[in-house]
This record gives structure tokens, sequence and C-alpha cells, in this order.
């Protein structure tokens, strides 16, 4: 992904957060059978959708809380670059210098996000077994949970998605299909959710992919004239539990103009409405990730942002409900 995110930008952006009440993280206790996850403190911190006007919520969208995750610069907790639901009340994230990070999702009585908790992390490793130590061999960018529960990553700057395994039995990875296209060194496989029996894949820049052990379909073609830094890019993907897709977009322009949109995916890959925008003076920020899961009659969305580091930056995971 491109980083060129000016301070000015960035600054502003901290000015946006409504922070309301710190939430403690509750600890996390390792067992015999955690196999190699360490735990790691935060103190998350609810926030609103900032200025009122500046979220625009499409018909049927409601908010359903918020947090920004509080951590040291030299925690794991920062540039995480997606989001998966585990089924559990779970979450778990990968972060672009080749980190996994899991918790717990705390929800009030009215059932919003108010903080996270038992949040721990591992190192992802390498086909060898060693693990991951250079930025160009985990700069990960996203990951899916396949219908058979395995746990696929994708990385760019050497592109490739790996299979690691049940979430549970992590192993050492095996390379799966990947779209069969020379993505840019840092523009590559932004979005990946199950797909059936398979995985789709949609690239920063354009270009959508079904993918099967055997094969990777085109479903939409990358673009001839390559996308500007002010268009709107995929970042993230999951599955919607009622069909299709949903996806998060970002957008930047120099020097404050920062935006992120989420909406559906159909099955040809054309994008419907946009069902939320975030931007300026509310709350927003580099949104790279987004989890669906169905609660009760409405979809529950996710969507976590990537602090790229950055001390001016902040790791947000807001919550919408979809009717």
């Amino acid at each position: 992904m491109n980083r060129r995110i000016y301070v000015a930008a960035l600054a502003a952006l901290t000015l946006a957060a409504c922070a309301s009440a710190v939430v403690t993280s509750q600890p996390w206790t390792p067992t015999p059978e955690t196999d190699g996850w360490t735990p790691v403190s935060a103190s998350p911190r609810t926030v609103g959708l900032g200025l009122p006007g500046a979220a625009v919520l499409g018909q049927g969208v409601r908010f359903a809380g918020g947090v920004t995750v509080l951590a040291g610069m030299d925690s794991p907790l920062h540039s995480l670059s997606d989001l998966k639901l585990t089924g559990d009340g779970g979450f778990v994230s990968v972060s672009d210098v080749g980190d996994l990070a899991r918790g717990t999702l705390a929800l009030d009585r009215r059932g919003r996000l108010i903080g996270l908790e038992g949040l721990r992390v591992r190192r992802l490793s390498l086909t060898d077994g060693t693990p991951i130590s250079q930025k160009m061999e985990g700069d990960a960018e996203a990951l899916a949970i396949t219908s058979g529960g395995d746990l696929l990553v994708s990385f760019e700057r050497d592109h490739r998605i790996w299979n690691y395994g049940p979430l549970s039995a992590l192993r050492t990875p095996q390379a799966v299909r990947r779209p069969d296209f020379p993505f840019p060194e840092n523009d590559g496989m932004e979005g990946l959710a199950a797909s059936g029996d398979g995985w789709r894949v949609a690239g920063e820049s354009g270009g959508v992919w079904d993918c099967s052990a055997v094969r990777c379909a085109v479903v939409t073609t990358p673009l001839d004239t390559p996308l500007t830094e002010g268009d709107y890019r995929i970042t993230g993907m999951d599955r919607d539990p009622a069909g299709g897709w949903f996806v998060v977009q970002r957008s930047y322009r120099a020097p404050v103009d920062v935006r992120a949109r989420v909406r559906r995916m159909a099955q040809d890959g054309t994008l419907g409405p946009v069902l939320v925008e975030l931007k300026l003076p509310g709350t927003t920020d580099n949104f790279e990730g987004i989890a669906a899961e169905k609660r009760g009659d409405r979809t529950r969305l996710y969507i976590l942002s990537d602090d790229n580091f950055n001390a001016v930056q902040r790791t947000l995971m807001l919550a919408f409900d979809v009717r």
C-alpha cells in the first residue's frame, strides 16, 4: 500500500477523535495449549464518530460503538492491516511486519463495542518454520478464514498467499493459488475473503479474482490506467453473511483529506451504494480491515485502521449495524 500521508493530515486525524473513556483490557493467561501466543497489554479508549455530519451513514446503517487502541510504540499492536472474526466473540488481525494478533470484543449491554480484551500476539513463520524477520518477507496485508477453517494470509512486496492451517493449531505455511498478475511491489492483494470452497482476492489498484486450489478466475480485470492517490482503493474485504461481500475503501488527497468508505460487492465484482463514509473533521484514519457477522436481524460490521507505526495516527476499530 502507498503510505505517503503527510504529518499535517495525521495531526488533524488525532484531533478528530471523540474520546470518552479508557477501558482497561482484561489480561489473557497463557495455557500449555496456546502454542506460541504471547499476552500483550493495551488500553482501548472508546470513541465516537466525531463532529456531526462528518460521518455519512446509508439508510438502515447505525453506528454501534468504537475504540482506539492505546499501546506503546514498541508494542506489536500497530500497523494492523486486516481483521476477521473467529465466531466465538473474538477476532484475529495481521500486521504488515508479520505478526498475528488475537483478542475478544468487549460489548456493553446494548451490544455496542466498548473495548478489546485478552489481547495476544505471535509471529508468523516462513515455510521452513523460522519466524519472519524481514519487512520484505512479512508485509502481510490481508487474511481470510476459509470454509474449512484454515487461515490464509496475503503478502505484498513478495506477492503470495500462504495457508497457515487452523487458527487453533497453526502450522508451517503452504503456498496456495494467487492471481497471475504482476502486482506493483507496494500495491498488492489488499482484499482477501472466503468464497465458497475457495477465496476471493481484490487488488488495491483494481482487479478481483475467485481462487481455488486449482486456479484463479478473473472476476473483474485490473484497470488499464493506474489509480491516483486520491481515488478510492479497496483495502479490505469480508464475506457478507447474506451473500456477496463487504469491502472497505480508502482515499487520500494531500494535504489533509483522508476518507474511508464501506460498500457491498456483488458476485460479479460490482460495488453497491456507499453504506458508511468517514471523513474529517470526524473520526477517520487509514482503514484497511473489515469483518462481518450476522447479529440478530442485522449484519454487524467492524472496520480496523492501520496506524503505520506512526505516533500521530491511530489504531481504530469501529462497529456498524446494517439492516
